[in-house]
């Protein structure tokens, strides 16, 4: 299995999506590198693969799956996974990262992130597939965190565990986002913070940063607006923690210009640099 050296520190950049595939084109985007979602790019090529590729000349690419199900409870789809694979290893991506989340049930796929129990037999259950999807790989998945709007009366375990269990049974390793984090404790309670010290420093190889809005009492990991200044501050305790780790702005919605972008990954830059 191929082993990303947690050491290696790829740098700043963003997620690339179609609003800045002609600013890709015409010289790149001037970041360290850039994120890809995966399923947009596995077996596609014409504008889009062209962006790809000129970025590639300047920055690393991470590919970041939504759909590989990973902690689902159909059987995992197998040609899905070794189309990332081959993807990852065509572009020769720095990491390849998911969910911990289910997005399939019944074959059909939800195109949502969905939570699971937080219970021994779930542990179990997910630690297996983890492990059937990183020999797929040949390589380690950095799994994410998502934003959290329900909690399960039958959860047995804090999230903290979960992840100490999953590194120790999986080796797999840890995308942190931190707005997931931010908005999951407003919604559910509970503190970001003791996440952040609680995770080993050598697990967390990358950090998401975006924005929310809003949703009644709650909020909502929204991916529309620009990162909240809470998030900043966890931010700048993250990179305290576990220094200058790989850091991606996203921005899925109401997609600003590329410069606003580039702001928010020079702001992540000079919090890591500070820090």
């Amino acid at each position: 299995m191929r082993h990303l050296d947690p050491g290696r520190r790829t740098g700043f950049g963003l997620g690339l999506r179609p609003k800045h595939f002609g600013d890709a084109l015409a010289g790149g985007l001037a970041v360290d590198c850039v994120e890809i979602i995966a399923e947009n790019f596995v077996g596609r090529g014409g504008r889009p693969r062209a962006a790809l590729d000129r970025v590639r000349r300047d920055a690393s690419v991470l590919v970041h799956a939504v759909g590989m199900d990973v902690a689902g409870f159909d059987p995992i789809d197998m040609g899905h996974v070794l189309g990332i694979r081959d993807l990852a290893d065509e572009i020769e991506a720095d990491l390849v990262s998911d969910h911990l989340c289910f997005s399939r049930l019944g074959g059909r796929h939800g195109h949502d992130l969905w939570p699971v129990p937080r219970t021994v037999e779930t542990l179990e259950r997910v630690a297996a597939r983890i492990c059937r999807i990183q020999d797929a790989l040949g390589r380690r998945i950095a799994l994410e965190n998502i934003a959290a709007y329900v909690d399960f009366a039958s959860n047995e375990m804090a999230e903290l565990d979960v992840w100490l269990e999953l590194f120790s049974r999986t080796d797999c390793l840890m995308l942190l986002d931190l707005n997931n984090a931010y908005v999951s404790s407003v919604n559910l309670g509970g503190h970001p913070e003791d996440l952040i010290e609680g995770l080993p420093e050598k697990r967390v190889v990358q950090i998401h940063l975006a924005g929310h809005s809003e949703l009644g009492a709650g909020l909502l990991d929204d991916h529309g607006s620009p990162v909240a200044d809470e998030v900043w501050r966890l931010y700048e305790r993250a990179v305290r923690r576990f220094g200058p780790v790989t850091t991606i702005v996203e921005r899925d919605a109401e997609v600003p210009p590329l410069d606003v972008l580039l702001a928010e990954v020079a702001q992540a830059r000079s919090i890591a640099r500070a820090s």
